[in-house]
């Protein structure tokens, strides 16, 4: 998973390479190996040591792709994932030569906040068609392809499954 500091250009990769059991593991970030220990996790932080030195993380706000915490003092936000919107649109139908789907489909369960446009707007591929709200934020649904809208889906506060038709587009 890609990870990104909020304010650095820089993302890196994390993941665990091995479990080591109580609570010991061997973690990879990019290509480096490091030691973790967790010493204590709850809903509100953790507190581990890496590489023999200790540090405590609070939790302070998440939503789907980003976290606030505190470590040792110091605020920081991470971007979860650096290409959500990216994944989004991919996953919608927006990635793939498919010309000849019609179905625009969301990719991540949600509330519908906003629909911006109406059967039989001509619309380009990558504009937006609807806005959804997941885990408080709002992510525009685009357009896999240029078209006509032949028909909307979904009604405004209406909620959304993964996998769920927003719209046909012609």
């Amino acid at each position: 998973m890609d990870y990104k500091i909020q304010d650095l250009e820089k993302t890196f990769d994390g993941k665990i390479v091995e479990n080591l059991g109580n609570n010991d593991y061997v973690i990879k970030i990019d290509d480096k190996e490091h030691t973790l220990k967790i010493v204590s996790m709850n809903s509100k932080g953790i507190e581990f040591i890496l590489d023999n030195k200790y540090h405590k993380a609070k939790y302070l706000e998440q939503s789907t792709n980003e976290m606030n915490i505190v470590i040792d003092n110091v605020p920081i936000t991470l971007n979860l994932h650096t290409h959500f919107d990216e994944i989004v649109y991919k996953n919608s139908g927006g990635g793939g030569t498919g010309d000849a789907q019609l179905a625009l489909k969301s990719q991540i369960p949600g509330k519908v906040v906003s629909i911006s446009v109406v059967e039989g707007d001509t619309v380009k591929k990558g504009d937006v068609v609807c806005t959804l709200e997941s885990m408080k934020m709002q992510v525009a649904i685009k357009s896999h392809k240029d078209g006509i809208v032949k028909t909307i889906k979904v009604k405004e506060t209406a909620t959304v499954a993964k996998g769920d038709v927003v719209a046909e587009i012609e």
